[in-house]
């Protein structure tokens, strides 16, 4: 079994309060790269940011998530990721950008588990903060071009109930099991 097991949806769907929680029990996570890009931008004054340069947001997304691949693809132990190389293919999608061929070849040659879980959109939990300015109707938008990249690269999506981080949590561990 590929222990590197996904997790995509919409911003504010509650997939990194289910890592934080995976975290405290004491598996393996990657983190979200989107969010990490963000924050050395906005500490750099780069321009690497979502509301100023796409193309190289993306791309520097791209790079993040091939080093999280790269540092965890040996593990014999679950490793949750907080997105995938697929949702950057899926952002492309989403906001009309060019799709290079490495970025398809790294798509169709990465290898994550066959089940991804999808977190879908949550409005009585959807916030924004200074790294996620998106508003719920994007999340929307964001969450089905996910399903269309994950479905597009033939991974089976597991659509994770709308209930407690707990329950959640449990609901993907016995899903993976």
């Amino acid at each position: 079994m590929n222990n590197l097991i996904v997790f995509t949806g919409g911003p504010g769907s509650g997939k990194t309060s289910v890592i934080d929680a995976l975290k405290s029990l004491g598996y393996r996570c990657a983190p979200e790269v989107g969010r990490k890009v963000i924050q050395q931008q906005v500490e750099q004054q780069g321009r690497a940011l979502p509301w100023l340069d796409k193309v190289t947001f993306r791309d520097e997304m791209v790079r993040e998530e091939l080093a999280n691949y790269q540092a965890f693809e040996e593990s014999e132990q679950l490793v949750f990721f907080d997105r995938s190389i697929v949702d950057s293919y899926g952002y492309s999608l989403l906001e009309t950008l060019p799709i290079s061929e490495s970025l398809l070849n790294n798509c169709n040659e990465l290898e994550y588990n066959s089940k991804v879980f999808i977190f879908p959109p949550w409005d009585s939990i959807f916030i924004n903060d200074q790294e996620r300015k998106q508003d719920f109707d994007e999340a929307i938008a964001t969450y089905e071009k996910m399903v269309t990249a994950y479905n597009q690269f033939g991974y089976q999506l597991v659509e994770v109930p709308k209930l407690s981080v707990e329950v959640r949590v449990e609901f993907i561990l016995a899903s993976v099991g």
